[in-house]
């Protein structure tokens, strides 16, 4: 896919104000690594990961993710007249119906001309809506349009904290099918996408290439099982070695197609932007890639695995920080469970 009129006006995100360490999750799970002779420390020794943050309790995706979709359709520049759509792409939804993005839509006050729906796609959904949106302006359906989502992941971590806690025949084996869900962090991002003929940054998204392994689709799983955990709260089950090496060799597959859509060897890209999944996952996938780490900005470390907003937040973080120069190639590397991925090619021009 290449797009010749697509113009990235604007990213995004919301950090959220509470700050969990890998340590205290540890604390809370002391009787388990006691009786299972687990080591202190596992989770940042294997993940990298120190700490996550998350939303009060109760907070709602929309919420936030309204709060998050304003600011960046102010910070764009473009007006309010020319936005076409609305997509709320994250794992986590305010309800089954209506869709997050209708709240969300009306909250940022977009025109009634603008579509609003939920896109679900893992750990992709917030790119995949980037694809959709793109898709548009290139038809000239319209003229600008807006991504956002936002993860509270913190049902999911003291969820899984308590199912170990209290399940009095769980082994090394059942921590392993749990372990991912630990790494779980909280957080919000949006892009706004418009033609390039409004576009104030002049940042072009120039196209790439998706790919699938559908035959990994039972490697991570996700859902509420009200009755054999007693809550509502979701939990996950995650085959992490297995989901590793299915991703590695599916990111492979797809980054060559994404440099033969945009004519790019590696040397051509300046900066890269992953999936936040953990340092492992972070070196394989740029060593099988062939890209240097030295491109790469994680956040992981700090945020923890942030589901879809991951990597738009960490090209919204690293934009903040300074990390991406005008005049740039900027790779974005996403990939979600199911298995699904998505690679795009930017060509960076906002100082």
């Amino acid at each position: 896919m290449r797009y010749q009129h697509v113009s990235i006006a604007a990213f995004e995100h919301t950090l959220p104000p509470h700050v969990v360490s890998s340590d205290e999750i540890e604390r809370q799970l002391a009787p388990v690594y006691d009786r299972l002779g687990l080591p202190a420390g596992r989770i940042e020794l294997m993940t990298g990961i120190r700490e996550r943050r998350f939303f009060d309790p109760g907070t709602k995706p929309g919420t936030i993710s309204a709060e998050t979709a304003a600011r960046a359709v102010e910070a764009s520049g473009v007006d309010r007249e020319f936005f076409g759509a609305l997509v709320h792409g994250s794992v986590c939804r305010d309800q089954l119906e209506p869709a997050t993005a209708a709240a969300v839509h009306h909250a940022v006050g977009l025109p009634n001309s603008a579509m609003a729906i939920d896109v679900s796609n893992a750990c992709l959904g917030l790119i995949n809506g980037m694809l959709l949106i793109a898709d548009m302006i290139e038809l000239g359906r319209i003229r600008a349009g807006v991504v956002v989502g936002t993860e509270v992941g913190r049902g999911l971590v003291e969820g899984t904290i308590d199912s170990l806690l209290n399940t009095p025949t769980l082994t090394r084996q059942d921590v392993k099918a749990d372990f991912a869900s630990l790494t779980i962090g909280s957080g919000s991002a949006a892009i706004v996408l418009c033609d390039r003929r409004l576009s104030k940054t002049g940042t072009l998204l120039l196209g790439g290439a998706f790919g699938s392994d559908t035959s990994s689709c039972a490697l991570c799983a996700g859902g509420v099982e009200s009755e054999k955990h007693g809550d509502d709260r979701p939990r996950m089950q995650t085959d992490s070695e297995a989901l590793l090496h299915a991703g590695i060799d599916l990111a492979g597959t797809t980054w060559d197609n994404t440099r033969k859509v945009l004519g790019w060897t590696n040397e051509d890209v300046d900066k890269v932007f992953t999936h936040q999944v953990g340092k492992a996952h972070r070196k394989l996938m740029l060593d099988r890639l062939g890209l240097g780490i030295e491109k790469d900005f994680p956040t992981v470390e700090f945020l923890g695995n942030t589901g879809a907003v991951a990597l738009p937040s960490a090209v919204s973080i690293g934009s903040e920080r300074g990390q991406i120069a005008a005049g740039e190639k900027v790779a974005l590397l996403g990939i979600g469970s199911g298995l699904n991925a998505v690679m795009l090619g930017l060509h960076w021009q906002a100082g």
